[in-house]
């Protein structure tokens, strides 16, 4: 088996080293990630400039592939360039910060590779563990956190999809893990809402011309059910099943048009 690792917070991430040490009995692991972090990139694709590559050596001596690009470019280099054979697996993370809701599917880039990879019709896994610290969520480079719990759900998940596949109608999946788990339970869920509602911060430069931060502030409760109510306010892992396709129900349009 070979399996594709990848993801939005940069080939020097904490979370890439965590997926690799979580999967590696699973088969040959390979790591293909943006030099840099990408968060909030979405399933960008870099098309107007070349794109280049680089061996690194990551903390625990791991060789990787460093490339200057999207989470999105570095899937389709590591499936058509890098690897010897079409991985059987991507995963996409270990993600600093959850992925929850309607809004983090189109920004997340972690959604954004594992979505890619569905694309070219591999299995695909996006992960994503619960931070609680502002300064670590976008961080560039290795941070100090308890990934135990994360990794054994990742290695539970990843065994599943590679045994079974993935089930008829399911493109990928996005797992999304509490940081301080209470119970050993994974749920299945459907999207919520929104994780975050948008601020946008106005401010005036030295020389009185104005400029702009968009950030986001924590939406208020959803519904039970959802990864956003699952995760938040029980406390347990949440894996919701996405489908690339994104066609409404054409029957609702029948005397619209």
């Amino acid at each position: 088996m070979k399996i594709l690792i990848t993801n939005d917070d940069g080939v020097n991430s904490s979370g890439i080293i965590a997926a690799k040490d979580a999967v590696k009995g699973l088969g040959e692991c390979i790591i293909v990630a943006p030099a840099t972090q990408q968060s909030g990139i979405g399933h960008a694709l870099t098309l107007f400039e070349p794109i280049r590559v680089n061996d690194v050596t990551l903390r625990d001596g791991t060789m990787a592939y460093s490339v200057s690009g999207t989470p999105t470019d570095a899937v389709i280099i590591g499936i058509f360039e890098l690897a010897e054979e079409k991985p059987d697996l991507v995963i996409s993370g270990i993600n600093m910060g959850e992925n929850l809701g309607k809004s983090e599917l189109t920004t997340s880039g972690t959604i954004g590779a594992a979505m890619e990879a569905a694309v070219h019709g591999v299995p695909a896994l996006a992960v994503s563990l619960q931070v609680k610290r502002g300064d670590i969520k976008f961080h560039d480079g290795h941070v100090d956190i308890d990934f135990s719990s994360a990794k054994k759900i990742t290695y539970r998940i990843a065994k599943n999809i590679l045994e079974k596949g993935l089930p008829e109608g399911v493109d990928f999946l996005n797992l999304n893990i509490p940081l301080h788990m209470k119970r050993d339970e994974i749920r299945l869920t459907r999207l919520g809402d929104r994780m975050y509602n948008v601020h946008v911060q106005k401010r005036l430069d030295p020389r009185g011309r104005p400029y702009y931060w968009i950030d986001g502030e924590p939406a208020g409760h959803d519904l039970p059910g959802t990864d956003v109510y699952t995760l938040k306010e029980e406390n347990v892992a949440t894996l919701t099943p996405l489908s690339l396709d994104c066609t409404s129900d054409l029957k609702s349009m029948e005397g619209w048009l």
